[in-house]
């Protein structure tokens, strides 16, 4: 399972990173916040930061930019989400999602300006412009994103291959017994 996240997280990062250059738009488009929003919807407070805090240390280091800017900004939209999970139950339904998405992408790039603006770093980029490009490119992607997630870390595909293994023991266990 581990390992899975890991595999997500450093995908969406080298896409993150690598997918600006194909074509400039694309930049509008958060694929580590995609993933930190999904781990974040699990109700695992703990792994949603970790993951968070992974995810934009690791796009800040691939970028070039202000170190960890992207890293405070994510993690603190994982302990956000995570803390509105644990309260709300609605959230499980996918229709819901997609709100949650829109307000992660928002409140992340406003932490992210913010956190430039204080530090005294130039934006060469129109905050307004900035904010609803990333809010309608992310949503629009992790809405897709998201159901791919859900398929790779369904519980019921874990299920079916624990069932599978049952039944092929039980059919070797019960050809040794009648003894032909």
């Amino acid at each position: 399972m581990k390992w899975k996240i890991a595999l997500c997280v450093a995908l969406a990062v080298i896409l993150q990173s690598s997918l600006r250059t194909v074509w400039e738009p694309l930049k509008y488009i958060n694929l580590p916040l995609i993933t930190v929003v999904y781990f974040a919807l699990r109700r695992d407070p703990v792994l949603a930061v970790v993951v968070g805090a992974t995810a934009g240390l690791a796009t800040d280091a691939l970028s070039g930019g202000l170190l960890g800017a992207a890293g405070f900004s994510n993690t603190l939209t994982a302990y956000f989400i995570a803390v509105v999970v644990t309260r709300v139950m609605l959230l499980d339904n996918p229709l819901f999602r997609i709100p949650v998405i829109a307000g992660a992408a928002a409140l992340d790039t406003m932490i992210y300006f913010a956190l430039h603006r204080l530090l005294g770093q130039a934006s060469l980029q129109p905050f307004v412009e900035t904010i609803a490009y990333t809010v309608i490119g992310t949503t629009a992607t992790g809405t897709f994103i998201f159901y791919a997630l859900d398929r790779l870390f369904s519980d019921r595909a874990h299920t079916r291959r624990q069932f599978a293994t049952r039944r092929r023991f039980a059919r070797r266990s019960s050809l040794g017994r009648k003894g032909y």
